[in-house]
């Protein structure tokens, strides 16, 4: 070593760490740059989204992450895939249908308790006819009256009693024109129905008393009486939920999959 020359300091090279990093699939980016673009209104809803040989001309992406891609959305609700010669990815905006269809993924998945969607149930429903009361139209009026007519016939099925059942419940969610109260109700009542699908509790009083009941609240909402709307539903939840219980104990139920 010459004389008066400093050694060079020796770098530590042990003391710089990286933490691991997530890279993100390249069909959620994309997917997430879509939906983005769907949600603003930047994409219209009925507009065709660009073949799947242009979109992979522009994003520089494969042909399969495009097709996962948008298979993200089509879950989602986002768009709608159509075959032939006329077919591709149109866009569709989210209603109470995919906020339905979200509630009941929820509800299947996690097993809710039926005394948990009888609760759940009493504290929007009532709430729900008071609106339908203030903004219930002819056609909303007449979903209600052809569902009553068929709850009212006691020579049908007890699968087609429930149906109606359900199809009442859905109106009266519909009339509010609010559409997340209506997606909740949608899934709740479809929940609650299908798990009480049961002769010996749904015999023939229990028809016509829920006949009698759906009556008086609907024409508490062709009134557009929103006070008599919301108490008369919730003597009717209420009642219906202590006679469910009392009958069945149960802590879980098993909800089948839509068709």
């Amino acid at each position: 070593m010459a004389a008066g020359r400093t050694p060079e300091p020796r770098i530590s090279r042990s003391a710089i760490r990286l933490s691991p990093m997530e890279v993100p699939k390249a069909s959620d980016v994309l997917a997430n740059e879509l939906r983005e673009r769907i949600l603003t209104g930047e994409f219209v809803e009925g507009v065709a989204l660009p073949p799947e040989r242009e979109l992979v001309v522009q994003t520089q992406m494969s042909r399969a992450t495009v097709r996962e891609a948008l298979r993200i959305l089509e879950v989602q609700g986002l768009v709608k895939i159509k075959t032939g010669r006329a077919g591709g990815a149109f866009v569709q905006r989210p209603d109470k249908d995919s906020v339905a269809s979200s509630v009941s993924l929820l509800i299947r998945g996690q097993q809710i308790r039926l005394a948990a969607l009888l609760e759940t149930r009493e504290a929007i429903e009532p709430f729900c006819a008071g609106l339908a009361a203030q903004h219930r139209t002819e056609k909303d009026l007449a979903r209600l009256e052809d569902a009553n007519k068929a709850i009212a016939d006691e020579s049908g099925t007890l699968a087609q009693f429930l149906q109606a059942n359900v199809d009442w419940h859905v109106a009266v969610a519909t009339a509010s024109h609010n559409e997340l109260l209506a997606g909740l109700m949608i899934a709740l009542s479809r929940a609650i129905y299908t798990s009480t699908e049961n002769e010996q509790f749904v015999d023939s009083e229990v028809r016509r008393t829920t006949a009698r009941a759906h009556q008086t609240i609907t024409e508490a909402i062709e009134a557009q009486d929103p006070d008599a709307a919301e108490r008369r539903m919730t003597r009717h939840v209420h009642g219906y939920a202590e006679a469910v219980l009392e009958m069945d104990d149960r802590t879980e139920i098993a909800i089948p999959g839509e068709d």
